[in-house]
Formats: C-alpha cells, structure tokens, sequence
C-alpha cells in the first residue's frame, strides 16, 4: 500500500462544476451595495448640485467626475486584479477597498454644506465615491466568469443583473419611504433634506455589508485551477502587443493631433469649456499610447501601460462590435441620469426652483418611478431575458429589449401625466436589464480567463466615452439649440437606444438562438 507521501497528486479539475442557486447568490450580492451606492449617486446628486447653488448649466460639467474616474481606474483595476493572488484571492482584495472607500464618501456627502466650499466638496466627493464604486465594480465583472463555467454565464450574469435591479430599487425608494414616515423631505437655501442625507447614511452600511457578505462566503479558484479551466475553452485572445505596436505607431500622433484640434476649436467657436477635457483626454490617450507603444518596441511589453495599451489595440472582434453598442446604450443612460430629475420636476410638476416643494415633490416622484425601471430590470433579468434568448437569440433580444427603451424615452417627450411615466419605467427597465445582462454574458464566453479582468475594464471605456461626451458636448449643444429646455434630450437618448439596438445586427455569435444554460 502506497504511503501518503507517495500518493499521486490530487487531479485538477478541467471544467468548473455547476453551481447551485446559493453560490450564485453568493457571488453576486455585493453587487446589491455597489448598485445601491450608484444609485444614491444617480439619482440624488443633480438634486444635490442644485441645492447647494448650481444651475442647470453646470450640471454636465459637475457630473463629469464620474465618467472621467471610470475611465481611468477600471482598465487599472482590471489588469491589476488579473494579476493578483494572495491569501485573500484574487478578486476579492479590490472588493473590499472599494467598499470601505465608497462608505465613507457616503457618509460624507450629506455633511457637504458644513464646508466652506460645499459645492466643490460635493464635486470632489463624488469624484472619490465613484473611484470606490468603480475600484468594487469591475472585479465582480470578472468574478462572475472567473467562478462559472461558461453554460452558466447568461445565468450568472442575470442573477447579477437582479441584484443590481434589487438594490436600485432600494436605493431609489428610500428618499420617499423616509417622507412617507415623516422625515422632512425639504431644506432650508443651501442645505441637504433629510431624505436625502438619512439615505445616504443607511446605503453607507448597506454597501459595506453587502460587498462583506461575498467576500466571507466565496472563495476563488487557485491559479492552478484557473488553468486548467483556460485549456478546455476555445477563446479568441487577440493580437500580441509587439505585432500592435509596429501597425498602430502612427495612430498615437492622429490622437495627439485630433485631442488638440478639439481643444483649439473650443473658444472661435464658442462652445462650452467643458469641451477643453474632451480634448485634453484623446490627446494625453495618444501620448500615453506612443509611450506604450515605444516600450513595446523595445521589447519592455510587460508593463501595466504597454499591456493595457496593446490590450485596447487589440481586442478581439466580438468586443469591437459590442463596443459601439455599449456607447449608444450609456449614452441615453447618462443623459437619463443627468436630466431626468429635473425634466420631471420643470415639466409635470412645474418648477424649476429647487427650494420649492414641487420641485421637490417631482423630484422624490422620479425616485419612485426610477425604482419601478429598476424593479422591472430585477425581474426581467431572471424571468423575460432567458425566454427570449431561447427563442430569438442574445443578439435579436438585445436588440428587442433596446428599442423597447427606446420608447420609453419617447414618452417622456411627448406624455404630461406624471403618472404616464411608469409606462416608460417599465419599457426603459427591459432594455436596462439587457444592458447589465447579455453584453457581459457574450464577452465572459468568448474572452480569455487569464485577461478576463483587463478585458471587462476595457470594455467599460465603450461606458465611459459617452458619457464623457454626453457630460462635455450635451451642454453645447442645448445651449445652442434648446436653451432651458431640457425635454430635448430623452429625444437624444430614444435615438441613442434605437441606434444600439441597430448596432446588434453586426454581432455574430456562435451557436445563435442556443442557450446551453444547465
């Protein structure tokens, strides 16, 4: 009888078992928190800005901090977490350091007018809470592919998708369940209404817990397993960076070039300020590019630039095409986000004072409305989604989904009963779960493991542009077309949507009109 010592080394497993609908559970609910966090974000913030003295006109510029620290933190996080394993995992690590950072600035916003500049503040608190957010977010992209095998990615990514809709709902009915009970709802000139700072206070612990629960109940896969996992998959993986750098040199200067064109034209033509960051961005991403680029060259591939560099050049051609949807489809989102508080309290409520209570009203109004888009998500993600992928495929039910949301928008435009809007909720709620659903669903399956990370934040620049771009042009352009009309833009946004639903039709995916979820 052979001795312990002499026994074979246990086998590695090469496909990742099937999980049960608790590990599932598991390993999504502390997307609960970070959607909680979002939302309070999302949903209160215009009406912050508001409160403490902007105008409607500085709005897109303050927003500006959160897409703009998307941009930079997820394609780092991504790549950092891919290499990351200590006794704490690999994923894990960030989730925890997001959840601590994005809990104190939580804490903090509502305490915004005690400070000197509570505007800045304010801006300056939000730049911060979404660093946290996006330093949470982007590892449990991955982790959901990291932790499944791929006949349960749809699956995974739609119980994300729920808990993403559950704590949305959550977040944005809190303000008016706190009103309901008899907290105050408005605030003297310059200060925060009590819904709004206990919501804050209460999604602080909220996200902290929530991101905990994951951290304490799941446990990842060791680097081993993870390879042995990797050499069952067919996957495209993209070109090297080396072959990139000798075809793409010269595309680094056009950026260069371009970025400083946009910034140039700025003032002869007298558009808004907000466009010099436009500028400024595709010409630092050329200098970075020409750096990594040069470091390539020179055989020094290794490092985070050059990888993240080489790794955006040269994403595989299923991400390409989903990229153009992504940037129509964040594109609405960010107008929706920016705008919608105030389009409901200006036009079915009649004021724009934010020190009114109809302003006020509407504004807890589109709370609750946004609630009911978020619930729909929650449920459609679990129960609407795998029918119609069964029947239709991934790409014709995105495409469905997106132009349903379309119309949602339209409505908007065009209905004056408050009431009305929770049509468009529930219209504008499908496509959202399809959004957070079957983009991540297709990438998890047709992407590399050992890149899986670097590759979702990469993927999260196709969310950010636009909403930079939404955040620097949209105010140019409303200025010049629509001055104190901001009902314009859900006509923007609808045709933003049907424009992504339209891009669906270039994605091809292998196996269309099969879901082989077990």
């Amino acid at each position: 009888m052979a001795s312990v010592g002499d026994a074979a080394p246990a086998r590695i497993a090469t496909r990742k078992p099937h999980m049960g609908a608790g590990g599932l559970a598991n390993i999504s609910f502390g997307f609960f928190g970070i959607q909680i966090g979002f939302v309070l974000q999302n949903s209160n913030m215009s009406r912050i800005f508001q409160t403490l003295g902007a105008s409607m006109d500085d709005l897109p510029a303050l927003w500006v901090a959160a897409p703009l620290t998307g941009l930079i933190v997820q394609p780092i996080i991504g790549h950092l977490s891919d290499k990351t394993w200590n006794r704490f995992g690999r994923r894990r690590p960030y989730f925890m350091t997001g959840a601590l950072l994005a809990a104190i600035s939580l804490f903090l916003m509502p305490l915004a007018p005690a400070f000197a500049a509570p505007l800045l503040f304010a801006a300056a608190l939000l730049w911060i809470l979404d660093a946290s957010l996006n330093i949470a977010m982007e590892p449990f992209r991955a982790f959901v592919g990291d932790m499944l095998d791929r006949s349960q990615h749809a699956t995974g990514y739609a119980v994300q998708t729920a808990f993403i809709g559950a704590g949305a709902v959550v977040a944005a009915i809190f303000p008016w369940l706190l009103e309901q009970v008899g907290v105050s709802n408005v605030a003297p000139p310059g200060e925060i209404p009590d819904t709004v700072r206990f919501s804050f206070w209460a999604g602080a612990v909220a996200l902290f817990l929530a991101i905990g629960w994951t951290v304490v109940t799941t446990k990842e896969y060791s680097p081993e397993e993870m390879a042995a996992f990797e050499a069952e998959r067919e996957v495209e993986t993209g070109e090297p960076m080396r072959a990139l750098a000798a075809k793409n040199s010269g595309s680094a200067i056009l950026w260069i070039v371009f970025g400083a064109g946009v910034a140039a034209a700025v003032a002869p033509l007298g558009l808004e300020k907000e466009i010099y960051l436009l500028g400024g961005l595709m010409a630092i991403y050329g200098i970075l590019s020409a750096i990594g680029i040069s470091m390539a060259k020179k055989g020094q591939s290794a490092n985070m630039l050059s990888s993240i560099v080489g790794d955006f050049s040269g994403m595989p051609e299923a991400m390409k095409r989903l990229a153009l949807v992504q940037f129509f489809s964040w594109s609405a989102l960010f107008i929706m986000w920016i705008y919608s508080g105030p389009i409901v309290s200006q036009y079915f409520y009649g004021s724009a004072d934010p020190t009114t209570a109809a302003y006020n009203e509407g504004a807890n109004w589109w709370n609750l409305i946004y609630t009911v888009q978020n619930g729909v998500a929650a449920v459609a993600a679990l129960l609407l989604l795998p029918v119609m992928s069964r029947k239709i495929g991934k790409a014709r039910t995105h495409l469905t989904c997106l132009l349903l949301g379309a119309a949602g928008f339209l409505g908007y435009f065009v209905l004056r009963d408050p009431n009305l809007l929770i049509v468009c909720e529930i219209l504008k709620g499908i496509a959202w779960a399809s959004i957070l659903a079957m983009p991540y669903a297709i990438l998890a399956s047709s992407l590399p493991q050992a890149k899986l990370g670097i590759y979702m934040g990469l993927f999260n620049i196709f969310v950010v542009v636009p909403q930079l771009l939404v955040a620097t042009v949209m105010g140019s352009v409303m200025n010049a077309l629509f001055p104190g009309e901001p009902i314009w833009t859900m006509l923007f946004a609808a045709a933003s949507w049907a424009l992504a639903g339209l891009a669906m039709l270039r994605v091809k995916i292998p196996g269309e009109g099969e879901m082989a979820d077990a």
